[in-house]
Parts: C-alpha cells; sequence; structure tokens
C-alpha cells in the first residue's frame, strides 16, 4: 500500500470537499432534492462525524485493541438525531477540516512498523487496518460525487423553466 498516496488523497479530498461547499448559501445548503436524500448540510457534518468517530476510531481500535475500543456508530441515525440540517454549514465545513487535519497529522505520525495487516471479524467478514484506511478517502469520492449531484439537482431546480440538456446529456 502506498501511505504516502492515501495520505495525499485525503489531503486533497478535504480541499475538493471545501470547494464544493464553501460560499453556498443557507437555503441551498439546506435543501434536499427529496425527503430520503441528504443536504449539502447533512453530508458535510456526516463528513465531520465519520471522521472522528468511524474512520479514526476504528483504525485506532484495530492497530491498537489493548488502548482503544471497537466504537459502535449510527451514521444514518445521526443525520436526524444529531439534527444535521439545521446546523451552519460554515461552522460545520470548519470542524471536518480541522477533524480531517488532526486525523493526517496522527497517520502522518504513525510507527512505520504499523500492522496494517490487523484484522478482525466485520459483518461477517474479515476487515484489516488497511481495508479501513483505503475506505477512508473512497468515502470522500463516494460523497464528493453526492455533492456533485446536489448542485446539479439545484441548478436544474433553480433553472427552471429552462432546461440543461445542452450541457451534453441529450
Amino acid at each position: 500500500m502506498d501511505l504516502q498516496f492515501i495520505l495525499q488523497n485525503m489531503r486533497g479530498n478535504a480541499q475538493r470537499i471545501r470547494l464544493m461547499v464553501e460560499g453556498v448559501a443557507a437555503e441551498q445548503a439546506a435543501w434536499r432534492p427529496d425527503p430520503e436524500s441528504w443536504s449539502i448540510l447533512e453530508v458535510v457534518n456526516h463528513l465531520a462525524d465519520e471522521e472522528v468517530e468511524d474512520f479514526g476510531a476504528r483504525l485506532k481500535a484495530l492497530l491498537y485493541p489493548q488502548e482503544h475500543k471497537w466504537p459502535a456508530i449510527e451514521p444514518q441515525g445521526w443525520v436526524t438525531q444529531r439534527k444535521y440540517n439545521e446546523r451552519d454549514l460554515v461552522e460545520s465545513l470548519a470542524r471536518f477540516l480541522q477533524a480531517r487535519e488532526a486525523s493526517l497529522r496522527w497517520l502522518e505520525r504513525l510507527d512505520q512498523r504499523v500492522d496494517w495487516g490487523a484484522e478482525l471479524a466485520y459483518r461477517g467478514r474479515s476487515l484489516r487496518a488497511g481495508d479501513i484506511l483505503v475506505a477512508w478517502p473512497a468515502h470522500d469520492l463516494l460523497h464528493l460525487r453526492q455533492l456533485v449531484e446536489l448542485h446539479y439537482a439545484y441548478l436544474r431546480l433553480r433553472g427552471e423553466p429552462y432546461g440543461v440538456d445542452y450541457a451534453g446529456l441529450f
């Protein structure tokens, strides 16, 4: 595994997320295309909580099981329980970016002999520390795609009665 490549992606993804949401108006930040979809605000708060309570915490639990417990998480439930859509976007983004920077500092200081093959049984399969690390920036990319789709849907809505077909989708 190319650790520096993974860390570079995590750092770059944080900046791409920042660029996707910085300056978005409060109305658009809280808008959902439908009741089952998340808003930009919900995506950003999800990313901030996942940064601290999922990826970082679970990686620590795999690498240092004597010092850290495997945390229980409920990302879907947190969206409503923690009232993500009622939060401030600027503060939410800052929280994510600060958490990501702390994660990167921790990862950069890891002992070079860390056991990326450390594993546990999770949901009926083996999950290794390296799997969590590689999934971390992949998770960012899934939500970057989601942010693009939210921007696109909001543009379509605000552009009515005109359409986007000329953009190349016809």
